[in-house]
């Protein structure tokens, strides 16, 4: 009788494995590579990972047989979008704001992240990739460091300065003039990313809207035609957040 919530629980413990192996840069994995990062049989990793598409927490391309994050996560992160200053989102699901979001990356054909301020951290809570022109150089890491990251960077400009060393204020003095912040990632093919504000009213920082791609397709050019039209969706997407999550930028 006592190997059977061993058993259980083993059993759990390596479905939250499947599923971390998705906290990565990879937005779709094969089986195979399930498997290698999990640590587990192929066999193993088949199974888990069918059982998880069944509780919609995983989704399966029948054209490739490779897998994705599931829309059933969404539900489930409900709770902590609200903690991030989602309520409404955390009320009606986030596909209240998906369409929107992944309008834009259909019109811009780059995956566009919708971000939040976590503390420190510049935390990815909607990735949006478009329906063609997509590659792994666009999908950005879940949590980067406010300070090193452009989405962080866009929020931290239009938070409250009075927390922030005076350097780090004055640092940000170009994204308060232009409105979007840049940023360039060290990688065999360099990479850049772009951000901007989401903003109430009354201008107070609820959230960012970036985009990342290789630096030589989101050249300068191409930087002036898509900062407009996350602008323009930044201002759509405000109502949608509340003034929770600008506090969080400042503490």
């Amino acid at each position: 009788m006592s190997e059977q919530p061993r058993s259980g629980t083993q059993a759990v413990d390596r479905a939250l494995h499947v599923l971390n192996c998705f906290a990565g840069t990879d937005p779709e994995l094969s089986v195979s590579e399930l498997a290698q990062r999990a640590r587990l049989p192929v066999s193993t990793t088949h199974r888990l990972a069918q059982a998880l598409v069944r509780g919609g927490l995983l989704e399966q391309d029948l054209g490739t047989d490779r897998y994705r994050v599931g829309s059933g996560l969404a539900d489930l992160a409900g709770p902590a979008l609200a903690r991030l200053g989602f309520d409404t989102v955390a009320q009606a699901g986030i596909e209240a704001v998906a369409p929107h979001v992944y309008a834009l990356a259909a019109g811009i054909r780059i995956t566009v992240n919708l971000n939040v301020a976590d503390r420190a951290e510049s935390v990815s809570v909607l990735q949006a990739r478009p329906p063609v022109w997509f590659c792994a150089n666009q999908v950005q890491t879940a949590r980067r460091p406010l300070y090193a990251s452009a989405a962080g960077r866009a929020m931290l400009a239009f938070a409250p300065g009075d927390r922030m060393p005076a350097p780090v204020r004055q640092s940000l003095h170009g994204v308060r003039r232009t409105g979007f912040a840049v940023e360039e990632i060290d990688a065999a093919e360099p990479v850049r990313s772009v951000a901007v504000p989401i903003l109430s009213a009354d201008r107070q920082v609820w959230g960012a809207l970036s985009v990342q791609a290789r630096s030589v397709r989101l050249n300068d050019e191409l930087v002036r035609t898509v900062v407009p039209a996350m602008r323009q969706l930044a201002g759509r997407l405000s109502p949608y957040f509340h003034a929770e999550a600008a506090a969080h930028t400042s503490e």
